[in-house]
């Protein structure tokens, strides 16, 4: 059963202005994106959950329109956020002094069911910020962020939320040599950033889904290597390890570093790997996303059910 998620970033802002929207007003755009996934069939394929995550200004709009389509239609389709912050509103507490930021409360009651923590731009950003203060001791940042984001995943989690909980390893933390000398490097990064995020969350789970995200950071971007079928193997059961001996949960792990069409075959077929990110469908010439080509990537991943 595989796990598709589209992490639809700028689209809330058009081309025009130097987003990836191709309306003019993204809110009618993502409105005909979840009109063509349910036209196309993309709510109806067995074994399928395919959830997209929206800048906040796109989530009720896209909510409304999945609640007005035909539930039969639109059983494995659902919305998420692009992030929560690490607190939240509680009866009694805090009623609201988050401007600018996307309480978990807030991301459900807009019409999410799931929400991405940890992506690899959330971690730069904050690192960004705590360097800004202080830049002499990158462990301690380190800490920092994945407490952080342990925050996010208990308020995600006690607001209701399903979580996709985004680790990986950057070209730094991976380091040099050949991959026999990376691999010890490469576990102890997803390790710490895996107990740390999850820390405390057995207590609190309610029923609600915890999927996790590799993103190998050395290899997104315009130019750079994918890692091959046998790294993202070992990463994927490595993580897979730590969650058995660690949390009293199994989960499922999908390929954060961009499923395509050229490579969703091959992702497939790794035994630890149950379905993945996707950012683009169009990566040269006019770069964007599209249904149609959507579901292209998820015919070419391998399920026999569709």
């Amino acid at each position: 059963m595989p796990e598709i998620f589209v992490n639809l970033k700028r689209f809330d802002i058009s081309k025009k202005l130097g987003g990836l929207c191709p309306f003019e007003n993204p809110i009618k755009w993502i409105e005909d994106v979840i009109d063509k996934s349910v036209q196309l069939g993309l709510g109806e394929m067995e074994g399928l959950t395919l959830t997209y995550l929206l800048p906040e200004g796109l989530i009720p709009s896209a909510s409304r329109k999945l609640a007005d389509s035909p539930k039969e239609k639109t059983t494995g389709i659902h919305i998420g956020s692009q992030g929560v912050h690490w607190e939240d509103v509680s009866p009694g507490g805090n009623f609201g002094a988050f401007t600018t930021s996307l309480p978990a409360s807030a991301a459900k009651t807009l019409g999410s069911t799931w929400s991405i923590i940890g992506h690899s731009e959330e971690r730069k950003a904050k690192m960004q910020i705590i360097k800004a203060y202080d830049s002499e001791n990158l462990e301690k940042v380190s800490v920092a962020i994945n407490n952080l984001v342990n925050s996010e995943v208990h308020c995600a989690l006690n607001a209701g939320l399903n979580v996709l909980l985004c680790v990986g390893e950057s070209a730094e933390e991976r380091g040099e040599g050949n991959f026999a000398e990376q691999k010890p490097r490469i576990e102890a990064v997803l390790k710490t950033q895996i107990i740390s995020n999850l820390n405390g969350v057995g207590q609190i789970q309610n029923n609600k889904k915890i999927v996790i995200g590799y993103e190998p950071i050395w290899a997104i971007g315009p130019g750079k290597t994918p890692p091959g079928k046998d790294y993202i193997s070992f990463v994927s059961s490595y993580i897979q390890k730590v969650i058995e001996e660690n949390f009293d949960f199994s989960t499922i792990i999908v390929y954060g570093g961009g499923l395509k069409e050229e490579n969703a075959n091959m992702i497939g077929s790794i035994e630890s790997i149950g379905g993945g990110l996707v950012a683009l469908t169009r990566f040269t010439g006019d770069i964007g996303f599209d249904v149609p080509g959507l579901k292209g990537i998820i015919e070419s991943y391998p399920n026999p059910s569709y």
